[in-house]
């Protein structure tokens, strides 16, 4: 490490965080992201990584995609952010393409936020206003955000420290693929809405089993619950269709998108709703606003995001590259089988699966240092979250899958060796 970055992370622990920084110090881990272009990651020592985090899917199109650098450039010759009190160009061409787009046909209305965490809020409020109810059902190691309700609904860990975890029952969470678990939430018919990421990514890519995802939403259907599907990180093209819950036969009442949306260059989140459930926003058009929510120009650069994304040649892309990434790395499985048991797949959402409780943690720290980024499923450690972008192509991947090899060998090797030694 050079004396530059050793000074610079001495700075990031005083002023920053020091518990982040010094956790990925000691996991191995002295990133500090410098360039960084397409898939692409360079360290402030000059570093390349090839970038399969993506920030969550964030950079689903890569960093500082080319089309979007230009249209962002384009547009601050005429827009700001705007003022959220008012109709906008920009923010009514982006409600109208996300409608055209949706994943049921009803869904008309889009409410903006700047982030993740806030858009499950406005989802979470929509649903409580139009069933009339107060609480919230979502799985056992959910994640949906951290703030106010947002962090209701997820794991302890990060409600707990703040003294926010639910004291009021009002947020009731269930086993993940367990519809009598469901059912028995739901049956007393008390119940705003269920809110569910199709394939949960921070408890580390779990598959849902057949009939799982359209199971909770008959259940919704009869006991009078909105099924909210979270697609901040399993939309915009990751499973290789739009929408991750359509890949499974869901018609949401209400979604929420965020991370990709932005393309990673303007912050920016979207709630689409149905027109069921959008009364409050004729009822009170005031009752929820957000100053940076539906900036204009997150609105234009997020416009050329879903262009970008629906072009006929993405999809055909992806199946290739899932399918190609998948192929490599079942021969790589094939030769560490004690080390690394499965892989967690739907298109390009990926988890790879490692026999020991922290299994993930050496792995990513070995892909660091081979040149790819990669990160641990916070909530399931055993499990890296491996998330390939929507336009890789297959020279990204050769190289991609040579790299993932000669890491996982070491990691292994490393793994192993503790056990022999404690044995």
């Amino acid at each position: 490490m050079s004396e530059a970055k050793l000074e610079f992370l001495e700075r990031s622990k005083y002023f920053w965080n020091p518990g982040k920084t010094q956790d990925w110090q000691d996991m191995g881990v002295d990133l500090v992201i410098d360039r960084r272009e397409g898939y692409y990651l360079y360290d402030m020592d000059g570093r390349r990584l090839i970038d399969v985090h993506l920030n969550g899917g964030t950079y689903n199109i890569g960093h500082r995609h080319p089309e979007l650098v230009e249209v962002l450039k384009a547009a601050t010759a005429r827009f700001d952010m705007g003022n959220h009190h008012f109709p906008a160009l920009a923010r009514t061409a982006l409600a109208e393409a996300l409608a055209a787009c949706a994943p049921a046909p009803d869904m008309r209305y889009t409410i903006y936020g700047a982030g993740g965490a806030e858009a499950i809020d406005i989802a979470l409020k929509t649903a409580r206003h139009a069933a009339q109810k107060r609480k919230i059902v979502s799985i056992v190691k959910a994640y949906h955000g951290h703030s106010g309700l947002s962090v209701k609904t997820g794991d302890e860990r990060f409600s707990k420290i703040f003294l926010s975890e639910d004291t009021s029952g009002e947020f009731i969470q269930v086993p993940f693929n367990d519809l009598d678990a469901m059912e028995s939430a739901l049956k007393n018919r008390d119940v705003a809405a269920v809110i569910m990421e199709s394939i949960p990514a921070t408890y580390g890519f779990p598959m849902p089993h057949e009939g799982y995802l359209p199971g909770v939403k008959q259940l919704c259907e009869r006991y009078g619950a909105f099924y909210i599907a979270d697609e901040v990180q399993t939309g915009l093209m990751r499973s290789g269709e739009m929408w991750c819950c359509n890949r499974y036969g869901v018609e949401p009442d209400i979604m929420v998108t965020g991370k990709g949306i932005s393309g990673g260059m303007y912050p920016i989140a979207c709630v689409v709703v149905s027109e069921k459930c959008g009364g409050w926003l004729k009822q009170d058009g005031f009752a929820h606003m957000s100053t940076m929510g539906g900036a204009e120009l997150g609105c234009i650069v997020a416009m050329k995001t879903l262009e970008i994304v629906q072009r006929p040649e993405v999809k055909t892309m992806i199946r290739y590259v899932a399918d190609y990434i998948r192929n490599g790395l079942d021969e790589i499985m094939a030769a560490y089988p004690d080390f690394f048991v499965g892989i967690r797949q739907h298109g390009l959402i990926m988890g790879l699966e490692f026999n020991h409780e922290q299994g993930a943690k050496p792995v990513m720290k070995h892909l660091y240092q081979n040149g790819v980024w990669a990160i641990f499923s916070t909530l399931d450690p055993r499990v890296l979250q491996f998330k390939p972008g929507v336009l890789m192509t297959q020279k990204d991947s050769e190289d991609l899958l040579r790299r993932v090899e000669i890491a996982i060998s070491l990691a292994r090797d490393e793994v192993m060796g503790k056990k022999r030694r404690w044995t």
